[in-house]
């Protein structure tokens, strides 16, 4: 089973991209470490308060990649420098 995520945040705290940069790098790094996903920034390069980011879950069935993605996505949640404003989830 595949699962695939993006999810949409406001960097409320980025003052320029350079900040921006810092904190989805620590965010991913964090989150490649912790949970057995891939990530990556998908869109909004070049803005520096908003990021969407795209989550790939491979698991052998669909409750385990059900459970991991919403572990990353919590994780991510709970950073306190930015705010989710949509979230998209398929099933592959």
């Amino acid at each position: 089973m595949i699962v695939y995520a993006e999810c949409e945040y406001i960097i409320s705290t980025a003052h320029s991209l350079k900040e921006k940069r810092a904190i989805l790098q620590r965010m991913l790094t964090r989150t490649k470490q912790k949970f057995n996903v891939s990530i990556g920034e998908l869109d909004h390069q070049d803005v520096w308060q908003r990021t969407c980011i795209g989550i790939v879950i491979v698991a052998s069935d669909k409750v385990a990649a059900e459970r991991e993605l919403m572990h990353a996505i919590r994780y991510l949640d709970s950073n306190p420098e930015w705010e989710r404003i949509e979230f998209r989830k398929e099933y592959l």
